[in-house]
């Protein structure tokens, strides 16, 4: 008893050391976890649908009475994304320190956007955060809802062309090299159409790697000229240009144009700051440009209309409504007008694409995986006259 009261008084204390290192482990855990969410919150890229939920519930507590401070503070309690959550609270901590919701929120540019920054300084200089609040979700929402739509339509044609692309891919590497073999003891010419899938599935089995490096090397290439102001200026006059998905590309571009621009004036900021978030929102050269004129003209004493009927990106409907808000003064409810006109637009384009392009992707899918099977069977159809050739 004597021996064994002996090891377990040994035990003892190496027992409880481990236990006691146990919490100082998780405790060395959490606070790496919490240092590395901290990093994160630095450059973290808020999605826009997140952002517009942040900004209609943040309305709505200002609205119901409650201190912006508070407000965030429910807000960082009930957010499930842990990074966005140190991002409020460090948002809140700045705030209770004395510094603006604007000044705090522009320590996150990823996060909070210039748009959501420069309406939130138009609403803190007058006094109607809330109201304003509600205005820019609201642009947030729209802005959610034509991208889910942009994608819906586009997923569909990405995913036929995949699966063309590997059941290509599939029948060059694994399926044709079994007809080959069986068409080598023919001993006869083939038809040139076989002839050429076997070279070609011979040469994607033997240099598959080059393939593969040419295909990185172009679109390395490319993503490079894109970044250049060259290569960004022929990108986006192309694809506004396209035959299919130019006319919506162009559509949804003036649509963005005209909403940020309403929202932006409606909420009392200042003309030439609309006009730079506005560029810098639109994504097209298209608009930096015209925006860049429009603030040169504004500055002179001229008139944004003057400005769109000379640029022929824009169509001479959005002039003619712009001149007639000019005047009577209500510009701002007449690019509202604008946008909402060729929202309806984009979801007829929108349908009317999708139901053009499914039969379309049908038919090619159709053509490509069709003709490399009719090149396959088409010695198998003339056996007769390539055995005879034999004999």
């Amino acid at each position: 008893m004597a021996f064994i009261s002996s090891g377990s008084s040994g035990k003892g204390p190496a027992l409880r050391s481990a236990q006691q290192g146990r919490p100082n482990l998780r405790a060395a855990q959490a606070l790496a976890k919490q240092k590395s969410l901290e990093k994160r919150s630095k450059n973290y890229r808020l999605p826009l649908g997140e952002l517009a939920i942040f900004t209609q519930q943040l309305a709505s507590l200002i609205t119901a009475g409650l201190p912006l401070v508070q407000s965030l503070e429910a807000l960082q309690e009930q957010t499930q994304d842990p990074v966005f959550r140190i991002i409020i609270r460090e948002v809140r901590t700045d705030i209770a320190s004395g510094n603006s919701f604007s000044s705090a929120a522009k320590k996150f540019p990823k996060a909070f956007n210039t748009l959501f920054v420069s309406m939130v300084e138009a609403g803190e200089a007058s006094g109607a955060l809330a109201e304003i609040l509600g205005k820019v979700a609201s642009y947030f929402e729209s802005s959610v809802k034509l991208s889910k739509k942009i994608k819906s339509a586009m997923t569909y044609p990405i995913a036929v062309i995949g699966l063309a692309v590997v059941l290509v891919a599939v029948m060059l590497i694994f399926v044709i090299p079994v007809f080959a073999q069986m068409f080598s003891d023919f001993g006869s010419k083939l038809p040139a159409p076989t002839q050429l899938l076997i070279d070609l599935s011979g040469f994607l089995r033997s240099f598959w790697w080059v393939v593969g490096l040419v295909i990185f090397g172009l679109w390395y290439g490319i993503r490079r000229y894109i970044e250049t102001p060259v290569g960004r200026t022929h990108r986006d006059h192309l694809v506004v240009k396209a035959p299919i998905f130019g006319p919506l590309v162009h559509k949804i571009a003036v649509s963005r144009f005209c909403r940020t621009y309403a929202t932006l004036i409606r909420s009392g900021v200042p003309i030439l700051r609309t006009l730079e978030i506005v560029s810098a929102a639109s994504g097209k050269v298209q608009i930096e440009k015209v925006c860049e004129d429009i603030a040169r003209h504004v500055s002179q004493g001229g008139q944004v209309s003057e400005v769109l009927a000379a640029d022929a990106f824009f169509p001479p409907v959005v002039m003619h409504m712009v001149k007639a808000g000019e005047s009577t003064g209500n510009v701002d409810g007449m690019m509202s007008k604008i946008a909402d006109f060729y929202d309806t637009e984009i979801d007829a384009t929108t349908a009317a694409l999708t139901s053009l392009i499914e039969p379309m992707l049908i038919v090619f899918l159709g053509v490509v995986v069709g003709g490399i099977v009719m090149a396959m069977f088409l010695p198998i159809f003339q056996m007769g006259a390539v055995i005879g050739g034999n004999s």
